[in-house]
């Protein structure tokens, strides 16, 4: 958390926000959020003075292209979140583990709240981030992005389905929730083996997939502790979800009882008697 819905409704508000403005003045308050190779001089350096030229996302990296040929790649992680607000008024008052402010050029800064710190900001030249993104898996959502590629995905995966579906080195962006979620639309036991699936599961399992992220987008995303999209306000996915989260209670679809496993040292959430 937060996943692909989540950083990608991120990047939508910041971008309406942040896209053509310079970054003026950067000041960083906790230098650990300043991740390798960069160090909190380096980055500064690299990033005041400098045009957003673009916002994007990759799997669940948040990408502020600037002009010069240099990214700010984004993790967000558990708790990391945006406010922007005029530069001679405060953070919003929830905002109590502040680790970078960025002064734009029309007078407001954006803040970065952290209060886990797990996440991080660094600096990379076009070439090093092509280079990060190959690592990366397709992107679920992308129009490319058919049956063959999850099947392709998953074929070599002995390992349970739900742990293939969250490896970023296989398809970027989906995380605990949103496996869960889909697997539990396609009707697909999440202990299955990734290279076990037919290809009418996997057709189905594709179709999930991406109606659940797309429905995710349209909510933003999904708020159980500290996410927020920018400036405090909520998701409301958690609303709409069937099995995450929902140990002991009745599927929707079938009427079972909802259990949860460990995989991997998460939670799955899963109905038995309708994902087999």
């Amino acid at each position: 958390m937060p996943e692909l819905p989540e950083v990608e409704t991120v990047r939508r508000e910041l971008a309406a926000e942040v896209e053509g403005r310079t970054i003026v003045a950067v000041r960083i308050h906790k230098s650990d959020i300043v991740l390798p190779p960069n160090s909190p001089t380096l980055f500064r350096r690299r990033v005041r003075g400098r045009r957003v030229e673009s916002l994007a996302r990759r799997g669940k990296y948040l990408l502020l292209h600037l002009d010069g040929d240099d990214v700010i790649q984004v993790q967000l992680r558990m708790s990391g979140r945006f406010a922007l607000g005029l530069r001679q008024r405060p953070a919003p008052a929830e905002f109590g583990h502040i680790a970078v402010e960025l002064d734009l050029d029309d007078g407001r800064t954006v803040f970065y709240d952290d209060v886990r710190r797990l996440g991080g900001f660094r600096v990379l030249s076009e070439a090093e981030w092509r280079a990060e993104s190959r690592r990366l898996g397709p992107e679920p959502l992308s129009p490319g992005f058919r049956t063959v590629d999850l099947e392709a995905a998953l074929s070599s995966s002995k390992g349970p389905v739900k742990n293939a579906l969250m490896d970023q080195r296989r398809i970027a962006g989906v995380g605990n929730i949103y496996a869960s979620e889909a697997l539990h639309a396609a009707r697909i036991d999440p202990r299955r083996a990734g290279r076990s699936l037919d290809r009418g599961e996997l057709r189905r399992l594709h179709r999930s997939l991406r109606r659940v992220l797309r429905g995710a987008i349209r909510d933003a995303g999904t708020t159980f502790r500290s996410y927020r999209t920018v400036n405090g306000r909520s998701g409301s996915f958690q609303e709409k979800l069937r099995v995450y989260g929902r140990e002991g209670r009745h599927c929707p679809r079938c009427g079972g009882t909802v259990e949860r496993l460990v995989q991997a040292g998460r939670s799955t959430f899963h109905c038995p008697g309708c994902q087999r």
